[in-house]
């Protein structure tokens, strides 16, 4: 077996090394998860802000993307980015107070707005830069349980996710990208960060779960616009990407006020879909102890019940990194993604 360089790792910001160096030659690009972060990066690294807290550790956590040879680094519109032969990272901030007087966007929120143009500068920089391939996608969308007019602010951004994708004539069911949806303080921006392709990707989904682009209308008029997981094949393997994860049986949370079982259902989920990767990609690549886990806890107090759920049912070779954020289901304590940290392929 060989390593690919191309993975996730995680990083406490203090332990980042200076600005120049070897180190920074294979980043694509990084976020920076707590207060604004001090360390000043390479200008030519991109870096989302995510104005969430660890938990655990009092150091903002950085969540640093690899791939061999990073060979340019722009900005295009609002979209920063950095781009290897095949992969794309790129990041976008877009605060709500956006004025739109008129035309086609006068009955739009906020935060649709806010959407709306994020994700048209996403596209545009795809369409441009060549690398069409959308393959994974974290949204952080500030009050994201508040009440809105209709339904909640989940829902205002389910519809201008999916009003983006159709605008640019992209699919919003079957061939998505694997995605996340947090919530972030009142007031901060909508910030997008995202990985992209030069080749297509294979989108899974859980057979003991409803597509997301499939709920019913009771999660709001338009559905979310990801699948639960992306498989990207790669010249040295294969990479699993795990969307954000939670207790959800069919299309139903389960579990309600037992965040123990809800861990258990969330890993049960996981596995689920580490099994279909390997049968969809034809080898027995990914496991749980191989992969990186990003787990958002809504309310901290319940980390150590969710640690000690997690922590056997992965293996001590894993890494996870515990954040504090809202769900996007008001019923969902806790959320869990992963992705592949290490990519491996038969020599």
């Amino acid at each position: 077996m060989r390593d690919c360089s191309f993975g996730v790792e995680y990083l406490p910001a203090t332990e980042l090394p200076l600005q120049s160096g070897l180190w920074w030659d294979g980043v694509l690009g990084l976020a920076h998860f707590g207060s604004q972060s001090t360390a000043r990066f390479p200008e030519q690294v991109p870096v989302a802000e995510v104005a969430i807290a660890p938990l655990v550790t009092a150091d903002g956590v950085c969540e640093v993307w690899r791939a061999d040879e990073p060979t340019r680094s722009g900005r295009i519109g609002a979209v920063q980015f950095r781009a290897s032969e095949r992969l794309l990272y790129g990041c976008i901030s877009v605060p709500e107070n956006i004025a739109v007087c008129g035309g086609p966007y006068n009955k739009h929120s906020p935060l649709e707005l806010a959407t709306l143009r994020a994700y048209t500068g996403i596209f545009a920089a795809l369409d441009t830069t060549g690398y069409s391939q959308l393959v994974r996608i974290w949204n952080y969308v500030p009050s994201i349980n508040a009440a809105a007019a209709e339904g909640d602010r989940y829902w205002q951004f389910n519809r201008a996710r999916q009003e983006s994708f159709l605008l640019r004539q992209r699919p919003i069911v079957d061939a998505v990208p694997a995605g996340s949806a947090l919530g972030t303080p009142t007031g901060s921006p909508l910030v997008i960060y995202f990985l992209a392709s030069r080749v297509a990707m294979r989108a899974i989904e859980n057979p003991r779960q409803v597509s997301a682009y499939y709920y019913p209308s009771k999660y709001g008029p338009k559905s979310p616009t990801f699948s639960r997981a992306a498989l990207l094949t790669e010249p040295a393997g294969q990479a699993l990407l795990v969307s954000g994860t939670a207790s959800i049986v069919g299309h139903e949370s389960v579990h309600t006020d037992d965040v123990a079982a809800q861990t258990r259902e969330t890993i049960a989920n996981i596995k689920i879909l580490i099994t279909e990767a390997n049968r969809l990609g034809g080898h027995r690549y990914h496991a749980t102890d191989n992969l990186a886990y990003k787990v958002y806890v809504r309310n901290p107090e319940h980390l150590s019940t969710i640690e000690a759920e997690l922590r056997p049912a992965v293996g001590h070779r894993a890494t996870v990194t515990y954040l504090h954020a809202d769900v996007c289901r008001r019923d969902l304590l806790v959320e869990i993604e992963a992705a592949s940290s290490r990519i491996r392929a038969s020599q």
